[in-house]
């Protein structure tokens, strides 16, 4: 039994970190225009982790067998499809018996799969989240690199506030963009050679410099290409898919930097600045305010009742003004707790 994933005649994979709303899908949707690299919409394995202890033993082939059969039904219940995947459950589970089993065997076993049939020598999961999960992937593929996405937390944890697929408050959402860019940081301090940072603002500035950077970084040849967003169909269609994703359309816009100035209170500028500053300095990002706000766990469990009667509300609007973006996104939710219910039953 092998320790590790093969490195012989395999694809190289890359893992983009540390959270989502940070203008990663502009970065993964023209890098997708190489022929030599493929990154599908994510599975965003970090929403099914905690149903993850209930299959118990995966040295068991039955429970393994089953967690196999229920993450290619997770990524059968995406919102974007992988255009010309189709997976076999079994032979993923042929493929991987003898192998050190996990979920994230798994998963990065099926964008391997997706990545061959692709004809591509590099694959990334935007799976942000899991940055939390690093370790754990290197010691499966110790050849992994890590594209570490930055954006200034204010204009970020702004856009999380308006997501469905966020807290609705902004020392919610601050907790949350603090602990994966802790992790993201403490990763690029012990691998630097494995981490490139890039921020999203200089992307925006310069498209054609740091994409050429990261085609560098992680090994394939920039084309120019890469620079017309009209040529990804996947572009086009998550678009029309979503309001979160609209601007995926075009060209990010240098004048909605500084937007978040105009959907925040002074208030929400100082906390975010109180909770993120160190990052902000480290990442040259200016701070606006000079006095912090000290964050009481009173001031987090009421904001924590009141993100939840939001995000009913959210969902309750949702399904009213965009309703396929609603059913898209509840099916994906609704297939997560039937799992969770036949697990337990």
């Amino acid at each position: 039994m092998t320790s590790k994933i093969d490195l012989q005649n395999r694809i190289k994979p890359i893992l983009m970190i540390p959270v989502r709303r940070c203008g990663s899908h502009a970065l993964r949707l023209r890098l997708n225009n190489s022929p030599d690299f493929y990154s599908p919409y994510p599975l965003h394995i970090v929403d099914y982790m905690p149903l993850l202890d209930k299959y118990d033993d995966l040295n068991d082939d039955r429970n393994y067998f089953h967690l196999i059969i229920d993450i290619v039904g997770l990524q059968t219940a995406s919102m974007v499809k992988w255009k010309g995947v189709t997976l076999d459950p079994v032979q993923l589970f042929e493929k991987l018996k003898y192998s050190p089993r996990s979920i994230h065997a798994v998963c990065w076993e099926i964008l391997f799969e997706a990545g061959r049939m692709h004809n591509a020598s590099v694959i990334m999961d935007k799976s942000m989240d899991s940055v939390h999960y690093a370790d754990e992937l290197m010691a499966l593929m110790p050849d992994i690199s890590f594209l570490n996405l930055v954006r200034d937390p204010r204009a970020q944890i702004s856009s999380m506030n308006q997501a469905i697929i966020h807290e609705w408050d902004s020392i919610l959402n601050a907790h949350i963009w603090v602990k994966a860019h802790a992790a993201a940081l403490d990763l690029a301090e012990r691998y630097p050679d494995r981490v490139l940072t890039i921020r999203f603002e200089d992307f925006i500035a310069d498209e054609s410099s740091v994409l050429a950077k990261v085609c560098d970084f992680i090994g394939i040849e920039f084309i120019p290409q890469m620079l017309d967003i009209n040529l990804s169909e996947e572009a086009q269609q998550i678009s029309r898919l979503s309001a979160l994703w609209k601007s995926n359309a075009s060209s990010p816009m240098i004048r909605n930097i500084d937007k978040f100035k105009y959907q925040l209170s002074e208030e929400d500028v100082q906390i975010i600045e109180s909770l993120t500053g160190k990052y902000m300095d480290h990442y040259g990002y200016e701070r606006t305010t000079t006095s912090s706000i000290t964050i009481t766990p009173e001031m987090i469990h009421e904001r924590e009742i009141v993100s939840n009667v939001n995000r009913g509300l959210a969902w309750q609007r949702l399904s009213v003004e965009d309703n396929r973006d609603y059913q898209l996104r509840r099916f994906r939710a609704d297939y997560i707790d039937m799992v969770r219910y036949r697990l337990e039953r």
